[in-house]
């Protein structure tokens, strides 16, 4: 099953690109969210409703949970749910840059089987299931073998580097970039273009359920802040943070931090 699901959500993804590309980001219309949540477009909407389209037209008997559609308790019932972020980056959309993704899942009682990391704008796709390896435009990819924090390259938003988060009581050594999609975040560390990547704060599962599988198929490790193992279709649909790297680098993360 993970084989046909993920053949479903690279078609889905390809449509989608095809949607949101042809909306232009800085005209497009746009909102600001209650609470300070951030922006959203009718790109988002758009693709929004396309995904839910297709995907529950294809599995009916799957859940459903999506950045863009108010959330219910219906899909808490459910075996399998795709986790759907319909355009992850969307301040980067409205600038303009080509580093926003559509993030698509399924999850089979909590655990992800298939998932698709797609860049429109950069021609990247990368893609997961659940035993079948991870790639990137069809060719397989690995993550990084770099075992030291000392020298690595660790995608990090500048909040993560405050002494406090760290045992040690000082900023760490290793290389800090960055990139506003997560959902992109996790990719490069898949196709170990950066050793690791970190973020602290609450994550949303729609942000990170496609790109952890693809890290964990790619031979990395993925776990929140603390160390425990991701389980998605959660009630609240928010993690302890996110930790992913390749195996030896993750533990060394997960060892430095308060």
């Amino acid at each position: 099953m993970p084989g046909r699901d993920l053949s479903l959500l690279i078609d889905a993804a390809r449509m989608a690109g095809r949607v949101a590309t042809s909306f232009v980001g800085r005209t497009a219309q746009r909102w600001d969210k209650p609470g300070g949540a951030g922006p959203v477009t009718e790109a988002d909407l758009a693709v929004n409703d396309l995904l839910r389209s297709v995907l529950s037209l294809a599995r009916p008997e799957y859940g459903w949970l999506s950045e863009e559609t108010e959330d219910n308790d219906k899909r808490l019932s459910k075996e399998h749910v795709f986790i759907i972020d319909p355009i992850d980056g969307t301040r980067s959309f409205v600038e303009g840059s080509n580093t926003w993704a559509h993030s698509l899942a399924i999850a089979k009682n909590g655990i992800v089987t298939a998932a698709v990391v797609f860049l429109p704008m950069r021609e990247k796709l990368y893609a997961a299931g659940l035993g079948i390896g991870a790639t990137l435009n069809a060719k397989p990819i690995a993550a990084s073998q770099v075992s030291e924090l000392s020298g690595a390259t660790v995608l990090a938003a500048r909040p993560a580097m405050i002494a406090d988060h760290w045992i040690s009581k000082t900023e760490p050594i290793f290389k800090r970039s960055y990139r506003p999609s997560l959902a992109y975040r996790l990719a490069l560390v898949a196709d170990g273009r950066f050793d690791a990547m970190i973020t602290l704060r609450r994550s949303w599962e729609w942000d990170i359920a496609a790109g952890t599988l693809i890290v964990s198929e790619a031979g990395g490790a993925c776990s929140d802040q603390q160390g425990t193992a991701l389980l998605f279709n959660n009630r609240d649909p928010r993690l302890n943070g996110v930790v992913a790297g390749g195996s030896n680098v993750h533990t060394a993360l997960i060892d430095a931090l308060a």
